[in-house]
């Protein structure tokens, strides 16, 4: 087991949501926590409200140039960088056939590339440091193909396929642990927040998020996972459980339930389109 407590924490997307709810766990449990995100004034809030060491260190997670001085930054804080979560991202709502190519290319440089480089520029140092822990929170998303995400589950398949091959790598002969977290409906703004077809904010929420879990029950179970050296935790219940676990259980029967599924919600779509 991994004593949280003591280790320096860095997390990305910290202003809000899974973000915040994971800031506050670790803090609570002694962590020291360097807040990231976009948000300036949201994370000092964040960081106000935390009682143990904490280091603000607002960037634009696909600013590639302004990523090597964020890392030397946080590496420079406390000289070291024990756990790093990669959480912001931006999930997606439109068709595919109504999707511009843009939105594919923005969504996937957001919830992909940004934590691919951002982790990449920490491994040189973990591995000097003798270890460390990377978690990335994908999404049941990671494992389904689930309609009106399509950009969506691209980039959250990819980072799993980039974190699983990583431990493969970097696990036993570097000491670097990796966990995947795979969430499904939490009560977030990731919804309303989400992408539409011409890359606008979708502006409004989901039934199933608003009546998602709570984010700081997915932080505990995270931070349960991290201590225990999980290297993937499915935090979801009832039908998103259930197809995750059938995609591969039962393949034939997942894709039969899911393109049900999927012609309803472009039937519904469609509708709501003419109005």
């Amino acid at each position: 087991m991994t004593r949280v407590s003591g280790k320096v924490v860095w997390i990305t997307g910290a202003s809000s949501g899974i973000g915040k709810a994971l800031a506050d766990a670790f803090a609570e449990e002694g962590a020291d926590v360097i807040l990231s995100g976009r948000r300036v004034e949201a994370l000092n809030e964040v960081a106000d409200g935390i009682a143990g060491d904490t280091l603000v260190l607002p960037f634009e997670a696909t600013d590639y140039t302004a990523l090597p001085k964020a890392t030397e930054t946080a590496w420079g804080w406390k000289g070291r960088v024990d756990i790093l979560v990669n959480n912001a991202g931006v999930s997606q709502r439109s068709l595919a056939v109504d999707t511009a190519p843009e939105v594919y290319r923005d969504l996937i440089d957001v919830d992909l590339i940004a934590p691919i480089w951002l982790t990449q520029l920490q491994l040189p140092r973990m591995v000097d440091a003798g270890g460390a822990h990377i978690v990335a929170i994908s999404s049941v998303a990671g494992r389904i193909g689930a309609p009106l995400r399509t950009a969506y589950c691209a980039a959250k398949h990819g980072l799993i396929g980039y974190m699983d091959a990583l431990r493969a790598e970097a696990d036993k002969p570097h000491n670097i642990k990796v966990t995947n977290v795979l969430p499904g409906s939490v009560a977030t703004n990731v919804a309303r927040n989400a992408m539409t077809g011409d890359g606008s904010a979708r502006g409004r929420s989901d039934e199933a998020i608003d009546s998602g879990d709570d984010p700081a029950d997915c932080a505990a179970a995270i931070l349960d996972a991290v201590a225990n050296n999980v290297p993937e935790i499915i935090f979801a219940k009832g039908m998103e459980l259930e197809a995750t676990k059938m995609r591969h259980a039962n393949p034939d029967a997942f894709f039969e339930v899911i393109a049900g599924m999927g012609a309803q919600i472009v039937e519904r779509q469609r509708e709501e389109a003419e109005g």
